[in-house]
């Protein structure tokens, strides 16, 4: 492997991801230590606490089943700003455009853009808009930044993960991942498999009722479950064991994985939330998860075991064995977001 070159793997949202940003982008840019590295990052101003963040789409096709690029790239920025526990307020849009776009596209893009804000009481207050030569990039990408008020005292963090917490997901596991790349492929599944791509900062609200038992939240989106847990399990110096038996897939995905090879512990997410709270309140915290829309299916799927485990991510499988779980190495499928 060239070390010179940028591959599609380092965009992948896995191991070849972190070692670019850990090796090169952040320590030229800030030197946030990894214990500090969050979906967005907490400011203060006057005694206020903000979140603030930015993401660029890429995703490939623009129009998938369940959404499209436009309601993908706010929803994204939302759920980074919600994983801080902020309550997203604005945003902003930046559009670079291939010459040749259909103006007819960018106005379906746009219309869900706006749905999706307005639908969590997000405002889009500014934006950019560039037009490169035809053949300079690919129809549409689209960058997003927010930022959202922190309202309450709570520490919540990757590196928040305390022995003995459980860990929950709020539903079905791939179904964004498989989604996309079925469309992209021509696919044609006997089944209706659809993106969960969604804004989370309303189900977060439910979830931030139980006060400082709460500990971690993070969406799983580029690298999947199995990227996100490993990124906490090392952030928070802490061991995690999932039980494959508890895991919640759309049985339609999963056969999916099973036919190409995938493992849907992989596959990008893009409206699922991972939360890790403290043992007392997680039962309370399930039903609440189950009490909102997008928390219907939410499961109890593991639990952050001791230090001396730190960085371990496990699973206990069905049959009765456990194996152990490392990053998205290279990349599964690319331009999934």
């Amino acid at each position: 492997m060239d070390n010179d070159l940028i591959l599609l793997g380092h965009g992948s949202g896995g191991k070849l991801s972190h070692q670019l940003l850990s090796d090169l982008v952040i320590p030229t840019l800030s030197g946030i230590p990894p214990a500090g590295q969050n979906d967005a990052a907490v400011v203060t101003h006057n005694g206020q606490r903000f979140a603030f963040t930015t993401d660029s789409y890429v995703v490939d096709p623009l129009f998938f089943p369940g959404g499209n690029i436009g309601c993908l790239a706010v929803n994204g920025t939302i759920n980074d700003l919600a994983m801080m526990g902020a309550r997203p307020l604005y945003m902003s849009v930046g559009l670079i455009m291939e010459e040749g776009f259909s103006r007819a596209e960018l106005k379906e893009i746009l219309d869900s853009m706006r749905a999706a804000a307005d639908g969590a009481g997000v405002a889009i207050v500014t934006g950019d808009t560039k037009v490169v030569p035809r053949g300079k990039a690919d129809r549409i990408f689209i960058n997003t930044s927010g930022v959202g008020v922190i309202e309450h005292d709570l520490a919540i963090g990757g590196n928040c993960a305390r022995p003995g917490d459980r860990v929950l997901i709020n539903g079905a596991i791939g179904d964004h991942g498989i989604a996309v790349m079925a469309k992209r492929e021509g696919l044609d599944l006997e089944s209706d498999i659809r993106s969960d791509c969604a804004a989370l900062n309303g189900l977060v609200e439910e979830i931030l009722k139980e006060g400082d038992a709460v500990h971690v939240l993070r969406d799983p989106t580029r690298g999947g479950v199995a990227t996100t847990l490993k990124e906490i399990a090392l952030q928070s110096r802490v061991g995690i064991t999932l039980q494959e038996r508890a895991l919640p897939y759309n049985g339609a995905v999963k056969g999916v994985c099973a036919i190409l090879g995938l493992d849907p512990l992989y596959v990008a997410n893009e409206g699922k939330i991972l939360v890790v709270a403290a043992p007392q309140a997680a039962d309370a915290l399930l039903e609440r998860m189950r009490s909102h829309p997008l928390g219907r299916e939410a499961a109890i799927i593991g639990e952050v075991t001791g230090e001396d485990d730190r960085g371990r991510l496990e699973i206990d499988t069905v049959s009765g064995g456990t194996r152990a779980v490392e990053m998205l190495a290279g990349e599964q499928l690319p331009r999934i977001c």
